[in-house]
């Protein structure tokens, strides 16, 4: 759903962006929070400082599973958005600045979503999906049954309703500021229509990661805070309370998870990515059968030696692509985990007055029945 140049005239433009900036900002502020693992100093830290380490590789997920449309309809393609896999597993206020910096990578350095058109993007891709997944996923995951499965369910309905919450809110967008003359009826039918099948594919890619992250390591699941059940066992036929685990050494717990997750990152970005769809995706679909793409401008970045996911000068395909791939997964695993690191480095405060001992034992929650 990248929006290209041309789309939204320029002072709609100019007022998306600044409303990106401010966004963006607030995020900031709030993953600081995350990242340190307190909401307010004097809280209880609750494992925000395993998360820091995970926020540059989920950036890097969701920019390797992105290169990946998968067929929808009517020779139509879709693609992950993101926004509620990253608000789910490193916070909402993290998952914006998650998202926000795969976008800017993918435009400036693919050429992929319009530079103009960047606020936009972020308030669309970014903003939009972040809040609207993360408030369905608390609300659901508080009344559901504790349990691997319901906080899985939870992410699978979070994350379909997220894709056509972001289709209504470019619609609305495009209602104020739109460069060509559609009736927004049509443009809101197709837009939402066709997005509520990408977001079944959203769902279950967001499910499948979550669920997978949570059988391994439910504590570095933001989401799941605060929701998980003590472990219990049976003594002398009654159920009482585990005695809480320590804490495993920090270096050790996120080598395994975060090598393989950068792994399957490159996989998925520099192979599988040359077996997705070549339909054009919800956004390219709907602009070229309803008219919305007629004052589309020539991207900033048409120079750029990675346009269109390619590499200048490599004339086989699949090497081009691949390579493309891996670079924009290096890429943005580097600048979204230098990122993360200055946040965590600012949240320190809060993470020593919430815990001066640094320790802090997280509760897996308890399988439901």
């Amino acid at each position: 759903m990248h929006v290209p140049d041309g789309f939204i005239n320029a002072p709609v433009s100019a007022a998306a962006g600044v409303a990106a900036v401010g966004a963006v900002a607030v995020a900031l502020r709030g993953a600081r929070r995350e990242q340190g693992g307190a909401s307010r100093p004097g809280e209880a830290v609750s494992g925000g400082e395993r998360t820091a380490p995970l926020a540059g590789l989920v950036a890097a997920f969701i920019f390797a599973v992105q290169m990946l449309n998968f067929p929808v309809a009517a020779g139509t393609s879709g693609h992950l958005l993101g926004g509620a896999l990253a608000a789910i597993l490193v916070g909402p206020c993290t998952g914006v600045l998650c998202v926000s910096v795969v976008l800017l990578m993918q435009g400036v350095l693919f050429a992929d979503g319009g530079l103009t058109a960047l606020g936009v993007n972020i308030t669309v891709m970014a903003v939009v999906t972040t809040v609207v997944a993360y408030a369905v996923f608390r609300g659901l995951a508080r009344v559901l049954p504790r349990g691997r499965r319901s906080l899985t369910a939870a992410a699978f309905t979070a994350a379909l309703l997220s894709v056509p919450a972001a289709a209504a809110a470019f619609t609305l967008i495009y209602a104020v500021g739109g460069t060509t003359d559609v009736p927004i009826g049509k443009v809101a039918t197709a837009m939402i229509g066709v997005h509520v099948l990408i977001g079944v594919g959203e769902a279950a890619i967001t499910a499948l990661t979550v669920g997978a992250v949570i059988a391994v390591r439910p504590d570095l699941v933001y989401g799941a805070r605060g929701l998980s059940a003590p472990l219990k066992l049976r003594v002398g036929g009654a159920l009482v309370d585990a005695p809480a685990a320590a804490p495993a050494p920090a270096a050790r717990s996120h080598r395994k998870l975060w090598a393989a997750g950068l792994v399957t990152s490159f996989v998925l970005a520099g192979f599988v990515s040359f077996y997705a769809s070549t339909n054009p995706d919800g956004l390219e679909k709907v602009a070229h059968d309803k008219g919305i793409d007629r004052k589309e401008e020539e991207h900033a970045a048409k120079d750029s030696p990675f346009f269109d996911y390619g590499v200048e000068g490599i004339t086989d395909t699949r090497l081009s692509g691949g390579l493309a791939g891996v670079i924009g997964v290096g890429v943005t695993v580097v600048a979204g985990t230098g990122v993360f690191w200055a946040l965590r480095r600012r949240s320190a405060p809060y993470a020593d007055q919430a815990d001066p001992a640094g320790t802090a034992a997280v509760a897996e929650p308890a399988e439901s029945a």
